[in-house]
């Protein structure tokens, strides 16, 4: 998702694992870590993790991670959090959630239909753009004047 509108730029599913979250993010930031601008990549706790945060910064993308400091040491250090974009990151990173619950309650991805990843993965990737459709004219409007 990119922050400023909200809309999903990249779509895939992965089997359930301890990891697979982690690498299906690193091959999505692929496309956009060579870019001219600063690239940030929000995320929940799950993702604060050493060798993630790490991969990212050899990729020179900027990790807006939420820091997990349940017991244990954060990978997010204070020359990402003393930054004030980390906050506005981590106050614009629910919008993902919002599209997740658009797709159990609106696109019918509460149980699925299918079976099988590729089927999943297909039926998820055309419940993203959808949303993307459903938003467009939101944000395509004139503002009030």
């Amino acid at each position: 998702m990119e922050n400023r509108n909200g809309l999903v730029v990249g779509a895939v599913t992965t089997r359930a694992s301890g990891h697979a979250e982690r690498l299906a993010a690193l091959a999505l930031i692929d496309p956009h870590a060579d870019h001219p601008q600063p690239v940030t990549l929000g995320a929940d706790k799950g993702y604060d993790t050493g060798d993630f945060v790490m991969e990212l910064r050899d990729k020179a993308v900027t990790p807006h991670v939420a820091q997990n400091q349940n017991g244990r040491r954060s990978a997010i250090d204070r020359r990402t959090t003393r930054h004030p974009g980390y906050a506005i990151s981590q106050r614009i990173r629910k919008r993902i959630e919002e599209a997740f619950g658009w797709a159990k309650t609106v696109a019918g991805l509460r149980k699925m239909r299918h079976r099988g990843l590729p089927k999943v993965d297909w039926q998820f990737t055309l419940a993203m753009a959808a949303y993307d459709l459903v938003r467009l004219p939101k944000l395509l409007a004139e503002p009030a004047a």
